[in-house]
């Protein structure tokens, strides 16, 4: 027996139990030994007595079964603490399980262990919290694994569990998968339901994981995706997701792609981008693509109407602990509800849907089948992971660009609705840079391709090199 989490994807720990290599209970031992040995702090709560009391159903055959999982925190689990990651809600706990998680559980057959952290209301790019306090990135203790699904990529990029749920509002998935050198895919809007009690807000999140690997993530979507009456903008189910890896080569041949470092009017590390851009070229030539460079790729500015729209939803969830609850709030939360308080008005609510109108025809344009690309390369994140506790940069790479920055190459997608992908694709001083691909909608096979390209030519690590240990699993 090994006292040491498996260090390969969750795939290859399932085909392990099969083989009798490793066994479930192995497994979920040395996941709690390691999460109380680690210095992350990638977990809010933990539930060792509900993990094993599982381990006796469970079923190896199933796509996942008895793989430990980490759920973000934002998202529920009935009996867990519902906290939004906030000092007020420190006491709330949840009545009822997420449709994603059930599917995990009942229909893979994963074990979910406990509450990975995440930002203050998932609204920070950056995962400290004065709830739970200061998440680290594996690859340098000291930076930060990014916002809000931080705990989930600390937690798999650092060895202590294969897998874990995340959701992206505004790049909440993409970004720490790009911090910690993981696959993060922001499907289509509604792809994975997000009931039970599924609310919209500016309807710009999607959930699904953090992973290791291409497979892994195929795999995830195979078992959650699907509709549910609960979530009626929720999309029909679609099959096959693992079981058509590797299959779209051909479709990809010919397909035209922007190369775009602004992306958004984001401010990008030149030294990263120079990586990057060398890595897309590549990219580009291995599958055949065509790259285009004579397509307008301009977007309108919606920071200011998504962090409006955003802030609302907080504001509905504080109620009238507001603003007496300020001092229990992160500083980033506070100052958000302070500036967009009062600014929610008829004339405001139209000035932000016709800028959401605004990049809706811009991205048609840009995506248009005839006249357009079919695929955007950009970043993942505008340099590599800052500070731990934060402040938000406002200089990358030496460039200055404003703490807004952070979050402009990500949300276009979320705001659009369409599929985006973050592939690691090397380092930069030591620590993760990741190609950010962004299709159509409906074309998320086509981006796990890409990805799957990538990830057979350039492997990444499946851990960050300072928590490798001589365990089986490679």
């Amino acid at each position: 027996m090994t006292d040491r989490p498996w260090t390969g994807d969750a795939c290859s720990l399932v085909h392990a139990y099969r083989g009798g290599e490793r066994s479930p209970s192995e497994e979920l031992a040395a996941t709690f030994d390691a999460i109380e040995a680690s210095d992350l702090n990638a977990f809010a709560h933990l539930d060792r007595e509900r993990a094993e009391a599982a381990l006796t159903d469970i079923d190896v055959s199933r796509p996942f079964g008895g793989v430990p999982l980490g759920v973000k925190e934002l998202d529920s689990v009935q009996g867990w603490p519902q906290t939004d990651a906030s000092l007020p809600f420190a006491d709330a706990v949840a009545e009822r399980t997420s449709t994603m998680v059930d599917r995990l559980e009942s229909l893979g057959g994963a074990l979910a262990i406990g509450l990975t952290t995440a930002s203050e209301f998932g609204a920070v790019n950056v995962t400290r919290t004065l709830l739970h306090g200061t998440t680290h990135n594996p690859w340098r203790h000291g930076t930060t694994p990014g916002g809000s699904s931080g705990g989930a990529a600390a937690a798999v990029a650092g060895g202590l569990l294969t897998l874990a749920t995340a959701g992206d509002g505004g790049g909440s998935i993409r970004i720490p998968a790009g911090f910690c050198g993981l696959v993060g895919l922001k499907a289509t809007y509604g792809r994975i339901p997000r009931s039970p009690d599924a609310t919209y807000g500016n309807l710009t999140v999607t959930i699904g994981c953090v992973s290791r690997s291409v497979r892994d993530t195929a795999r995830w979507f195979d078992i959650c995706n699907g509709h549910d009456a609960r979530d009626p903008l929720s999309l029909a189910r679609v099959e096959g997701w693992e079981e058509g890896l590797g299959t779209h080569t051909a479709s990809l041949r010919g397909q035209r792609v922007a190369v775009v470092a602004d992306w958004g009017g984001a401010v990008v590390s030149p030294a990263m981008w120079e990586s990057l851009e060398a890595t897309a070229d590549w990219l580009i030539d291995e599958l055949g693509m065509e790259r285009v460079d004579d397509v307008d790729v301009t977007l309108p500015r919606m920071g200011a109407a998504w962090s409006i729209s955003g802030m609302i939803s907080i504001a509905a969830k504080l109620g009238d602990l507001w603003p007496g609850c300020a001092d229990q709030l992160t500083p980033e939360v506070r100052y958000g509800l302070e500036t967009t308080a009062g600014k929610y008005s008829a004339e405001a609510r139209d000035r932000i849907e016709r800028r959401r109108g605004e990049l809706n025809e811009s991205m048609a344009r840009i995506f248009h089948p005839v006249d357009g690309v079919d695929l955007v390369i950009t970043a993942s994140n505008p340099d590599v992971a800052f500070a731990a506790e934060g402040p938000l940069p406002d200089t990358f790479g030496g460039v200055e660009a404003g703490a807004g920055n952070n979050g402009r190459l990500t949300f276009p997608a979320n705001l659009h609705g369409n599929p985006a992908i973050s592939i690691p694709a090397g380092t930069l001083d030591g620590l993760p840079i990741s190609l950010q691909v962004i299709g159509r909608h409906f074309t998320e096979p086509l981006l796990l391709d890409v990805a799957l390209a990538v990830e057979r030519a350039r492997p990444w690590p499946l851990i960050a090199p300072a928590c490798i240990v001589s365990a089986s699993g490679e």
